[in-house]
């Protein structure tokens, strides 16, 4: 019997999943919401184990799931927290290494499957890289399967010694399209969104993402210089917040670039909406939700050709290599100096989202990768 087929919306089954979320990105947090939400209406028994804030954020209790507030891997109460939580599990879903280690060593001695979703991988250097290889070669051996969002993980996995690694790309959750939303009520806010930000007639270009070194700024303010040529001169707003701020800012400022630190925002779709481009200078990404978010809005995006972005965008965005500033430069004036060729991607964004897994597409192969280790469940 599979889950997928014998399950029925008032059903009620005796499998209970707990779903464990490390100090989570706004991607995995999202991911695991939507996938509680998917569980628990097709009859499964879930409980969330999280940092506190993250169920302030994300409600999981209010789709129906359990929660059982556990520290950030830092605490060492973090694992006996976990262990309690699974008592009863038949099955632990682990997202993100750190989670998923915890939750192997909560689950030591315990015969319980551990399927582990790696969102992305962390960008450490040094005595810290070798650390983590070993964590990621712990937790890949631990876990009955290692789910990849794209598929330089599930290779990533594969060298860390899993003894099964798949291909599970995630859903973006929530997403809507723009043809949802009256065109003049769009308007009204895109325009309202460009004077507050000081671009009412000038191009928009727009990144989002934390302010690491691994984010490639650097490099985009090095492409900026070049922009200060045109006209009008574009503005470039960076929504984010992190450790390099005072840096950044100070080249802003010594060398008169056009950008603007706009700081953490929860406006992010409307800023896209605004923008002329969207920009993703990272060194390293999988499923980018900005990029996601950009191809679903019909936002031109020009992005580094790295880790999965070709896998998720195809042709549907520019691509360069990382660390080139000239590269990256180009492609956005490119880009601004040619209507017909961003109109081109507009169309191409919209059909390569339609590629990507619903929210129920996603639901639905997880549940097949359940049913793979779990016996089937009577309904009462």
């Amino acid at each position: 019997m599979s889950l997928v087929s014998s399950h029925s919306p008032h059903g009620q089954s005796s499998l209970h999943t707990v779903q464990v979320l490390g100090g989570g990105s706004a991607g995995s947090s999202a991911h695991v919401r939507s996938l509680a939400s998917g569980l628990v209406a097709r009859g499964v028994r879930v409980t969330v184990c999280a940092p506190l804030e993250a169920e302030q954020t994300y409600a999981f209790t209010g789709i129906g799931a359990g929660y059982v507030p556990v520290p950030r891997c830092a605490d060492p109460g973090s694992v006996g927290a976990l262990r309690t939580a699974c008592a009863d599990a038949d099955l632990v879903h682990a997202h993100g290494l750190h989670a998923a280690l915890r939750a192997s060593l909560a689950l030591s001695g315990r015969r319980v499957p551990l399927i582990v979703t790696w969102h992305t991988r962390t960008h450490v250097e040094g005595a810290r890289a070798h650390l983590q290889r070993l964590l990621e070669r712990r937790v890949s051996r631990a876990a009955a399967v290692v789910l990849g969002t794209s598929s330089d993980l599930v290779d990533r996995a594969r060298r860390r010694g899993a003894r099964d690694a798949r291909l599970a790309a995630v859903a973006l959750p929530g997403s809507r399209s723009p043809s949802e939303t009256p065109f003049d009520d769009c308007e009204r806010l895109r325009l309202k969104t460009r004077a507050e930000l000081g671009a009412t007639d000038r191009p928009l270009l727009v990144a989002v993402g934390s302010l690491e070194r691994h984010r490639g700024y650097d490099v985009l303010l090095d492409a900026a210089r070049a922009w200060r040529r045109l006209v009008p001169v574009p503005l470039l707003v960076i929504a984010g917040e992190g450790p390099l701020r005072g840096e950044l800012q100070r080249r802003i400022e010594d060398e008169g670039l056009p950008v603007r630190l706009a700081g953490r925002r929860d406006d992010v779709g409307e800023l896209l909406a605004a923008a002329d481009l969207a920009v993703l200078p990272s060194s390293w990404e999988s499923r980018s939700l900005l990029a996601q978010e950009a191809l679903h809005a019909r936002v031109p995006l020009v992005a580094t050709d790295v880790g999965g972005m070709r896998e998720l965008v195809g042709d549907a965005a520019e691509l360069v290599p990382y660390g080139d500033p000239e590269a990256l430069s180009a492609a956005v004036v490119r880009l601004l100096d040619d209507p017909a060729h961003r109109d081109a991607l507009r169309e191409r964004g919209l059909r390569q989202a339609a590629t990507w897994p619903s929210e129920d597409e996603t639901v639905a192969q997880v549940l097949s990768v359940y049913d793979e280790f779990t016996q089937p469940w009577p309904f009462t």
